[in-house]
């Protein structure tokens, strides 16, 4: 079982929000989430602003504050089975693999979404879970100097989230350049995968 939504922005419209709530299958209310910011690095006054700012995002539609654990890969988390969903923040896409691989904790979930967790992605969230991350390169510093960008192959599709006309040619190249399918979507659209099924969802 896969269910998986992968968006530029998080829950931009009623649209995104009602493919999360079907994917999981529970009042809004009721639904238990893992926030993962790792991506964002809290280093800074700002960093710390847009977790804050995204954790409230997701009491503003629905989840309440009891029903969201923040995890920052900073301790040990074996059981995930008391969650209905995984969101993973945006931020350096780099820094993010790395820390989930170094951590151990994409195996876990791996086996997590295998056994029914919904996992929703935001921006550099929705990219690791493809074959590879070497599309963040022209937006993302690789400031820890990875050289391994497989992501967690959970889709064998490739997430370009932002985007917009100015990135056409980037898109274009690595089109020309990577044999795997390439999706690129807006900030008001999400990738929709449920088992065998993909689709784009959401507002052009």
């Amino acid at each position: 079982m896969k269910k998986l939504l992968l968006t530029s922005n998080g829950f931009t419209n009623q649209k995104i929000l009602h493919a999360f709530k079907n994917l999981v299958g529970k009042e809004l209310s009721d639904i238990k989430v893992l926030y993962i910011p790792t991506a964002c690095r809290a280093n800074s006054a700002e960093a710390l602003a847009y977790i804050s700012a995204s954790k409230n995002n997701l009491v503003t539609h629905g989840i309440t504050k009891e029903n969201i654990t923040e995890y920052n890969l900073d301790s040990d988390l074996s059981d995930l089975s008391k969650y209905n969903a995984v969101y993973v923040g945006g931020g350096n896409t780099f820094y993010l693999l790395h820390r989930i691989k170094e951590t151990g904790f994409d195996k876990k979930l791996i086996s997590a979404i295998e056994n029914g967790l919904t996992y929703v992605g935001v921006s550099a969230g929705s990219i690791i879970t493809g074959p590879t991350i070497e599309t963040a390169g022209p937006f993302d510093e690789n400031d820890i100097g990875i050289t391994d960008f497989r992501g967690m192959n959970l889709t064998d599709t490739i997430l370009i989230p932002h985007y917009s006309i100015h990135r056409e040619k980037i898109v274009a190249d690595f089109r020309k350049s990577l044999k795997h399918e390439i999706i690129a979507i807006t900030d008001t659209q999400a990738i929709f995968i449920h088992n065998e099924k993909t689709q784009i969802i959401g507002e052009p």
